[in-house]
Parts: structure tokens; sequence; C-alpha cells
């Protein structure tokens, strides 16, 4: 049975306050790293955008331990700062519009790449297709032998 990693358990305002500052500067710094990275590809730079995946997968990962502290010291958060707690809902909605709009933007830049490989296929394989006589086709020509695809992954 694999190990699980010992929660930080909150028995103070001191440590209450302590785990919701950890947790919003892994937040903030995941932020910008999505920030970074959608900028970076809404303008059409994807290597550079998706440059940073090892870090962002670090960050998240951070992260998503933190908020598994949060929720198992929710109580004791409750009690000892809320004010504190309030920030952070605060800061996670906010976190949360920041994420939706990179989906958006990679399932956008994805949806226009896969849009433009499929219409440069479809091109290449209507001229390399035989123009002959017949009744769907009429009278044409025959085209040369279709050339290779090159994609280019220097973009």
């Amino acid at each position: 049975m694999p190990e699980t990693p010992d929660i930080f358990r909150v028995t103070s305002r001191a440590g209450a306050e302590d785990l919701i500052a950890s947790v919003l500067s892994g937040m903030r710094e995941l932020e910008a790293t999505l920030g970074a990275e959608t900028a970076q590809v809404r303008v059409g730079r994807i290597r550079d955008g998706l440059a940073s995946e090892a870090k962002k997968g670090e960050l998240a990962a951070r992260y998503l331990r933190g908020l598994e502290a949060v929720k198992a010291n929710a109580v004791a958060l409750a009690r000892f700062a809320p004010e504190a707690v309030d920030g952070l809902r605060a800061a996670h909605a906010g976190f949360g519009r920041t994420v939706e709009e990179n989906r958006i933007v990679l399932a956008t830049a994805r949806a226009v790449s896969e849009g433009l490989i499929k219409s440069l296929s479809e091109e290449i394989t209507r001229a390399s297709r035989p123009m002959t006589y017949g009744p769907a086709t009429g009278l044409g020509r025959s085209a040369p032998a279709a050339a290779p695809l090159v994609v280019s992954r220097s973009l």
C-alpha cells in the first residue's frame, strides 16, 4: 500500500494564516504562468506558450496539495482565520476565470491547427485526383502525381 504524505495540521491562528498564505502564493505563481501561456498562444506563439509545461505541472501539483491541506483543515481554518478563508475563496474564483480563459485559448488554438491541417490535406488530395470523363466528373485533365506533404514544426 503506498504511503500517503502527512498533511499539515492547523492548531493556531498563525498556522492557519501560514497555510492560506502558502496556498495563495502557489495559486498566484500558477496564475501568472497560465496568464503568460495564454498570452503567447493567443498571439500565435504556441511553442513559446507551451515551453513552461514542466513548471506549470509542478505549480499545479503544489497548488492541489495546498488545497488538500485546506480541505483537511477546513474546520480549524474557519475557526482561526475566517477572513483569510474568505480571501482564499475570492482569489480562487479569480483563478478559476484565468484557468477557463487558458482552456478556451488552448482549445481554440487546437481547433484552428486541426482545421488548417485538414484543409491542407483535402486540398492536396483534391489536386492529386485524376480528372476523367464520366457522368459525375465531366471532361477534365489528369493531375500530376501528388508531392509529399511537409509540415513545419517551427512555428
